[in-house]
């Protein structure tokens, strides 16, 4: 839970580590935590790279900043230059891009070492990172003394492989890498909630922020209106050390802000009585379990206790989002997977009777049933019999629910509180049982109205379930107003002082290293 400014990089540059000891570390535990199947390439050689580069930069004197030597992980649908992008799909299995993003590229230029590519569901299509090509990804929670401690196996003969939970999705791989300590920070890509959601199930601080304020250029787009990239941490200060580093404008991207970004240190806040907490009665949503809103509770409770005023506020048309989101993000889906059509990049069929059935062939083979099948609701619904009906009515719709927000800030309200997710992480025998449609739909429910509004939002670890399992808790922020929005999160997470993961192969690994240092300091 070490913050990055506080800790590593003072570390890192009093000497007391160095970046390759600290790349090497994270690559060890990469390998002994290779059952969490979080990552999708490892690029070793090219990291081991990075840390040297660095390591000179600091023996000069001249580290670029606070994220210089700092080992992070990118979501696979960012392109990287020279290292395989997938986007955990047939279709991109193999493409190597020529260019790097513009996130990554900014976090390369300030030092950071890009341990690799992170697992997800396929195009980022899903809430369970159980859908790419790559399998499953397993939620290190379920390997950690806490979660142990508490599941009891329903019968003997019951394998304790099959105990596993979800990691939560699309980011799911980013989160767990976070979590599992095999990196200090990672970016996802956020739409509906797939960077908050992951980092709910994962115990890892997730933040979505303004539509505009971070570069898309060179993230594989899903849903151009609303994708964000998004950033895993396991504290909110780094959080905002990211943000600092990611944020402002980007001639290569129109949408984002034209404004300069400044970024900030975030300040330890002492009083929160000129604070308003907003409370949306429309999120005890159905689904949301006893406990969850038992903690919301709690949490709404404490900002009371602790001054600020805590007010219930409605946003009357958060009742339609679910089903407006599906419209928009399947007709955008529709235009935006277009492109993979075999002839310039990715899978190519062998089918050469047509053009025609070369294209077909090509999107049967590359694509698996759940991106074809958003494919086909989204050209259904922008038909030009349908158009009106479905895609400008939930434009409309769209419309309607981004102003229920700027009534409720308008009318005072700084900060709003939800949960995250209705549940804590479903176990991945259970999770399968529902398609991934029916899943997306319930999984997304309290995060998608942010995106469609365009606002930031973030996931703050919060407690255990009874199970042992993380539960995180929602702040929804106004337009570009990070700063305020990252300084409530952290007085939260200062106050919660959420329990670090008892995770056995860190710990095994730890107690190697300082076997092998104690040996190395006595020889």
């Amino acid at each position: 839970k070490d913050g990055l400014r506080s800790q590593v990089s003072a570390a890192l540059k009093e000497g007391r580590v160095t970046p390759t000891e600290l790349c090497q570390r994270c690559l060890a535990l990469i390998r002994s935590t290779k059952f969490l199947n979080a990552y999708i390439t490892v690029a070793e050689e090219t990291a081991l790279k990075q840390a040297e580069e660095s390591e000179e930069r600091y023996k000069r004197g001249q580290a670029l900043g606070i994220l210089d030597g700092i080992p992070i992980a990118v979501k696979d649908n960012f392109n990287t230059a020279g290292i395989e992008t997938t986007c955990a799909s047939n279709m991109l299995k193999g493409y190597i891009s020529p260019y790097n993003a513009t996130v990554v590229q900014k976090l390369l230029d300030q030092g950071a070492v890009l341990l690799g590519k992170t697992n997800l569901d396929e195009f980022a299509m899903g809430s369970g990172s159980t859908d790419g090509i790559f399998g499953p990804v397993r939620n290190p929670w379920s390997y950690s003394q806490q979660y142990k401690e508490k599941s009891v196996p329903k019968s003997h003969s019951e394998d304790k492989e099959s105990n596993w939970v979800i990691t939560g999705g699309s980011s799911g791989g980013s989160a767990a890498a976070v979590s599992s300590f095999t990196c200090f920070a990672a970016l996802g890509s956020d739409t509906g909630g797939s960077t908050r959601n992951p980092a709910a199930h994962c115990g890892v601080v997730g933040l979505k922020p303004t539509y505009g304020l971070i570069s898309r250029h060179g993230l594989i787009p899903l849903v151009n209106s609303m994708d964000v990239p998004g950033i895993l941490t396991r504290c909110v200060d780094d959080a905002a050390v990211l943000l600092g580093s990611l944020a402002g404008h980007d001639p290569k991207d129109s949408t984002t802000i034209q404004d300069d970004f400044k970024p900030f240190e975030l300040p330890n806040l002492t009083d929160v009585s000129k604070l308003s907490i907003g409370i949306p009665k429309e999120y005890h949503a159905p689904g949301l379990s006893s406990e969850i809103l038992a903690l919301w509770s709690k949490a709404a409770d404490l900002f009371k206790n602790a001054g600020a005023k805590v007010v219930e506020v409605s946003l009357p048309h958060t009742r339609y989002s679910i089903v407006c989101y599906h419209v928009l993000c399947t007709a955008e889906v529709a235009s935006n997977m277009a492109r993979f059509d075999g002839l310039e990049y990715g899978h190519r069929s062998d089918m050469k009777d047509s053009t025609e059935s070369m294209y077909a062939a090509t999107r049967r083979e590359g694509f698996n049933d759940v991106v074809r099948g958003r494919i086909l609701s989204g050209n259904y619904f922008l038909l030009k019999q349908n158009y009106e009906k479905y895609f400008v009515k939930a434009q409309k719709v769209r419309r309607l629910i981004a102003n229920d927000f700027v009534k409720v800030f308008r009318s005072g309200v700084d900060i709003l509180l939800t949960p995250t997710t209705l549940s804590d992480a479903a176990p991945y025998t259970e999770f399968i049982q529902e398609d991934n449609r029916t899943r997306s739909a319930q999984d997304d429910i309290l995060t998608q109205a942010a995106n469609m509004a365009g606002l930031p939002a973030i996931n703050v670890p919060t407690a255990l379930s009874e199970r042992g399992l993380p539960v995180g808790l929602q702040f929804i922020g106004r337009s570009f107003q990070e700063k305020q929005l990252l300084t409530v999160a952290k007085w939260f997470e200062k106050q919660v002082q959420f329990p670090v993961i008892q995770l056995e192969e860190v710990k095994r690994h730890d107690n190697d290293v300082f076997q092998h240092q104690k040996s190395a300091s006595i020889s």
